[in-house]
């Protein structure tokens, strides 16, 4: 690859090819449409580069090895779609619990279970967040094209390396098989933090957080002179486990902590038209396109409509939303699915100005027609 290669290729190329720009030399997966092609990338491009390319029996065994892999220092990654992220919730929450640093991309589809294979959907938001049990804060990303594909798996290895932990890229089958340029480029790469090489062996400290400001210890490979022990119960900072409730409430508010309080660095939107808007569409992934679409038909009937695109879906970007809640009259929130991020938006509507979704389950994606038609309604 050129240091700027330019390419005409599906979003799921961009996915694959991030993920190896951002340093990942680990994939285990089960393949399973429409996510396959990021495996059959994969496939191909590891070894040329050094990785692994490993085909489990199944999601479980994905996920396992995913975190096998990266507690041997190397950044690893799976790609599946809604009924392997319902196989893989055990093994997230072992990673989530673990502090291991992975990604999981998950080019959404029709559900529940096997729903409508191949066709789009963006109904997987809370299965991400809550999907697996317990309290824990979680990244998700939504790339809304094929050259944010590419950009933003950089971005999410950098975060899941930068806060050990697992980090979800929402794509959906629209962005991952459309066709698009992108540019493949180098940019920056953030590595998990190492100990002081003076650190004796035996002062290391696997979870010993609260010694770091970002609430994030260093992470050496399995295998080097510093033990890392790791368990799925309650562990106490060297990861013996410790099944008591301080234990409990020290770690699982530290889940939680060690992403929210970050959460301005993590967080990312774009805003378009918000500056004399009226109205609002929040929007994400693919629903991006109709609504930008829409904001420009709306201008030209004269219509102040600006849209807000929710880059980062978790954690929720509720300060950039209260800011636009605060200055509209109304707005309108399309998606795939039947209300996942409006109900998100609803919590902070102070003002209870009217917002109303623009929601397709049908496997058809949302035209700009109908985002025209609700900003209208609402604006009556």
């Amino acid at each position: 690859m050129s240091e700027h290669e330019i390419r005409f290729a599906m979003g799921n190329d961009a996915l694959a090819e991030g993920a190896i720009a951002a340093g990942a030399r680990f994939y285990a997966g089960y393949p399973i449409t429409p996510s396959s092609e990021v495996a059959e990338i994969s496939s191909v491009r590891l070894p040329q580069v050094g990785g692994v390319y490993i085909q489990m029996e199944d999601e479980l065994g994905s996920m396992a090895a995913i975190i096998g892999a990266s507690t041997s220092g190397v950044k690893a990654y799976t790609a599946t779609s809604g009924p392997g992220i319902s196989l893989m919730q055990e093994n997230l929450g072992v990673a989530i619990m673990s502090e291991v640093p992975c990604v999981i991309i998950d080019v959404q589809r029709c559900g529940p279970s096997t729903g409508v294979a191949t066709k789009p959907a963006q109904g997987d938001v809370m299965a991400a967040r809550w999907g697996t049990h317990g309290d824990h804060s979680i990244i998700a990303i939504s790339p809304s094209s094929v050259q944010e594909c590419y950009d933003y798996t950089i971005k999410a290895f950098n975060l899941a390396e930068k806060y050990r932990t697992p980090v979800f890229i929402l794509a959906d089958e629209v962005i991952g098989h459309m066709r698009e340029q992108y540019v493949l480029h180098g940019g920056e790469i953030v590595n998990r933090k190492q100990p002081d090489p003076d650190t004796p062996a035996g002062d290391y400290a696997a979870f010993d957080f609260e010694k770091y400001e970002d609430e994030v210890a260093p992470m050496p490979p399995y295998g080097s002179k510093w033990v890392h022990r790791m368990s799925g119960s309650m562990h106490g900072a060297l990861g013996f486990a410790a099944n008591d409730g301080k234990s409990a409430n020290k770690n699982t508010r530290h889940y939680c902590t060690k992403i929210d309080k970050n959460r301005d660095d993590i967080v990312i939107t774009e805003s378009f038209g918000m500056e004399d808007a009226d109205y609002a569409i929040i929007t994400f992934g693919c629903s991006v396109r109709p609504a930008m679409a829409a904001m420009r038909i709306a201008r030209e009937k004269g219509m102040k409509v600006g849209v807000l695109k929710l880059v980062t879906i978790w954690p929720f970007a509720d300060k950039e939303v209260k800011a636009v809640l605060s200055k509209v009259k109304g707005v309108v929130v399309p998606e795939m699915n039947l209300g996942q991020v409006r109900s998100e938006v609803e919590r902070y509507n102070d003002r209870k100005i009217p917002i109303v979704g623009v929601n397709r389950v049908d496997c058809e994606i949302i035209t700009p027609g109908e985002v025209l038609a609700a900003i209208e309604e609402v604006a009556k």
